[in-house]
Formats: structure tokens, sequence, C-alpha cells
């Protein structure tokens, strides 16, 4: 692969990406094939139409699906256990009436949505809403069993907060490429995080919720016959939830101190601490703390607790795999050179900085699927022209903010974050498309508006 070069142009290499997402769309939901099937085989195709190295092409696939699933299955497998825990405990039960009978039933999204959000600022997408599942199911079951009216709003609020505001990885990396201040980013963020939601999680949600009642589905969500009688108390629920949140907490806020050189990514302190708040450590000790305060403590020993945990991961085997495979589909698409076409198509457009950074990250969005690789590739394209260009520091958060915005447009087949969402929550990929991938839609069109905004006044 490092002596090969792509000989096609933007035009078919295009073609053939629209092609092999079409195809996935009618296997899937015409022939109703398994996606993790056609997604392989979609997989193999593509890489076969465009040119990649027959010896390359093994090896290709493999390490974007072990890519993907090395992040993947870990949070979900260890936030499965975490989950089933708090359901089995009685605990998802417990907060969830705690939340109606504090909010009401008619406000229970608004509230899951705003504890989302909140949720949301330390900790990653994935990771936060596989731990917030028992909880939107819990709700979800009390109050008509209708999964999306409570699970969209959530979902929403998380990848809100992941594509807009440090210190997640793509709003950091499109700070430093820009040169913009991380601490006015940060700001502007924050401020445009809650109507951005708002529309595009919240009223879509509720839009959807009315026009797709689906059941919970049978994760963690299912109520065991077995379940002790003796309910934990809610803050003991809220503090198995909030000690993943604290531990990432600590590890993005270091993160954060080290990008404005407060602190040494050098010392041991630092090195150790860090460790200690990467998501998959974090949800770690944590499934380990509740197997003692929500299982052993309250009666719950050996084999019987063994076995609550291992019902957790057969149901999520089939969204680890699909959503691996979702992942090696995009890197397909990235190994056959189709973002580099693509880039160097657009920037000879001439369109004015702020809105060629926005329509190159959603054309990279849309080919290959990852939002960190297009608004990384898009951040990196227009980073001359922002230094080049006469802009305010706030013109060029702006910038950064539009960029970011571009990187969510209309996430579907080739996202692994599609799949994720999709079957966590049991929709077709019909529904999904209908559903998640027109809230990426309005999120990224929203956010960009806001940013145009931002550029305007400032």
């Amino acid at each position: 692969m490092e002596d090969w070069t792509q000989t096609l142009g933007a035009g078919p290499l295009l073609g053939i990406a629209a092609g092999a997402i079409a195809l996935i769309l009618i296997l899937v939901i015409r022939f109703k094939m398994h996606a993790f099937l056609v997604l392989i085989l979609v997989s193999l195709l593509t890489a076969f139409a465009t040119g990649i190295p027959t010896n390359a092409i093994v090896d290709t696939m493999v390490s974007s699906f072990g890519g993907t699933l090395g992040s993947v299955a870990l949070l979900v497998g260890l936030g499965a256990m975490l989950g089933k825990l708090v359901e089995h405990s009685g605990g998802a039960k417990v907060l969830a009436d705690k939340l109606v009978d504090v909010f009401g039933e008619k406000r229970a999204p608004f509230a899951l949505g705003i504890a989302s959000l909140i949720m949301g600022f330390p900790i990653f997408f994935d990771a936060g809403l596989v731990v917030m599942l028992p909880i939107i199911f819990a709700v979800a079951r009390r109050l008509g069993n209708n999964v999306l009216l409570f699970g969209i709003p959530a979902a929403a609020a998380f990848s809100v907060m992941h594509v807009f505001t440090p210190p997640h990885p793509g709003p950091v990396t499109a700070t430093e490429l820009y040169g913009a201040n991380l601490g006015l980013v940060l700001l502007v963020g924050i401020i445009i995080a809650f109507p951005l939601w708002y529309v595009s999680g919240y009223l879509w949600g509720l839009r959807v919720g009315k026009k797709y009642v689906l059941p919970i589905p049978g994760f963690f969500g299912e109520i065991d016959a077995d379940q002790p009688k003796n309910l934990p108390r809610v803050g003991t629920v809220v503090a198995m939830l909030l000690l993943p949140l604290g531990l990432i907490f600590l590890n993005t806020g270091l993160d954060f101190l080290r990008s404005l050189g407060v602190v040494s990514a050098d010392a041991t302190w630092f090195q150790v601490l860090s460790a200690l708040g990467e998501s998959p450590v974090a949800l770690l000790i944590s499934v380990l703390v509740a197997t003692w305060v929500l299982g052993t403590r309250r009666g719950e020993h050996g084999t019987a607790l063994e076995k609550v945990l291992d019902s957790s991961l057969g149901p999520v085997c089939s969204v680890i795999l699909i959503t691996g495979a979702g992942g090696m589909f995009g890197g397909i698409l990235r190994a056959s050179g189709i973002g580099d076409a693509l880039s160097d198509s657009l920037d000879a457009i001439g369109l004015p900085v702020i809105f060629a950074a926005y329509v190159i990250a959603v054309v990279m969005r849309v080919a290959q699927g990852s939002a960190t690789v297009a608004l990384v590739t898009a951040a990196g394209l227009m980073a001359p022209a922002v230094a080049a260009g006469d802009y305010s520091a706030m013109q060029v958060v702006a910038i950064t903010i539009a960029t970011a915005a571009g990187s969510v447009f209309a996430g579907h087949v080739n996202d692994s974050g599609f799949w994720l969402v999709g079957r966590l929550m049991g929709m077709d990929v019909k529904t999904t498309l209908k559903t998640w991938t027109v809230q990426q839609t309005i999120e990224s069109v929203l956010g960009f508006l806001l940013a145009l905004l931002v550029f305007a006044i400032f």
C-alpha cells in the first residue's frame, strides 16, 4: 500500500463510493440480508473496484475492522455490563421513577437530554450513550414503551457535545490546526450546544418518537424475574453512573491543561491519572465497583453474579460486529484515495473560506463516514487559507465550528456510529436513515448557520 498510487480520478471514485452505498442499502433493506455480511461483501467489492492492490485488500479490511473494534468492543461490552448491573439491581427503575417524579412525564425526554448534555461534556459519544441506555430504557418502559421518544434526545445530546465542544478530540484537533483560541472555542461550543440540541435532538426526537413507536430492545432493558427486592437508593445509582463520568472528566481535564501548557505530559502522576481516565479503564473500574456495590453487597454472589454479567454480552455481540464492519467499509473508502481526490477538487472551487471548510468536511463525511477524518482533512486543507486571511480571533473560532458542523453531516451506512445507534435502539436500516441520519443533518446545518452568525457578528 505504501508504494501504491491511485490512478482513478475523483469522478470515478465518487461513482464507485455512491454505487457501494446504494448496494448496501438495496441488499439490507430490499433483500433483508444481514448487515454484517453485506458490509464485508461490499467492502471487498469496493476494494477491487477502486484498484487497491489485491495483496493489501484483506489486510486493509482487517485493520479497519480491528481499529474500530478496538474501542467499540471494550466500550460497548463494559458499558453493557455496567448497564446490566444497574438494571438487574433495580437501579434503572429507581432512577427512572425519580426522574419522572421530579420532571413529570411530559418533560422526561427533556430531562434525559439535559442529563446527557452534562454527561457528554467529558465523556465520548459511544461510551456516554451506552452508560445512559439502561436509564433511557427504564424511563421509556414506564412511560409507554417507546424507545425513540427518549433515546433520540439523549443520543443527540452526546453527539452535539462530542462534535462541538473541547476537550473532545475533533474540535481540539481543528482548533490546533487553525490556531484558534481553545478557550473561545470551548465558550462558543457550550453556548451553541443547547439550541443545537433543542432543535436537532429534543424537538426532532419528539417528532420521530410519535411517528416511529418502537419497543425497548432486549439488551439490558428486560426486567429480570429474580430481581432483588432491596432496591438501591437513588444516590447510589447516580454515584455508579457518575463514577466513569468523573474518571473520564479527570482525563479530559488533564488533556485540556496539557494543551494549554499548564502541566507536562511527561510527569509520572500525569500519565497514571490519564490512564485511569481513559474510557475503557474508567468503565472497567466502574464495573468492578458496581459489581460489589450493586451485586455482592446486596446479596448477589459467585455464579449468580457471574451469570448476570455474562448475560449482558450476548445481546450486544451483533451491535459490536456490525459497528466494526461499518468501520471496515469506511476504512476501504479512505484507503482507496477518495478523500485526497475530493479534497484536491474542492480546493480549486474558490468558495469563501468558512463555506469551503464546511463543504469539504461535508463531502468527506458523506464519502468515507468518519467525522474525525472529515474534520481533520478539512481543517488541514483550509488551515493555510485561514492563516493567510485577516480574520479576528472569533472569526477563526467560527471557521473551526463550521468545520466541526460539516464533519457530522448525514451519518449513514459507512459510519460506525450509524450502526451503533441504530442497533442499540432496535432500528432497522431504513428507520435509522429516517431518524438518525436526518438528526445528524439538522445538527450539521444548524451548527453551520450558528457559525456563520458568529462569523458575521465578530
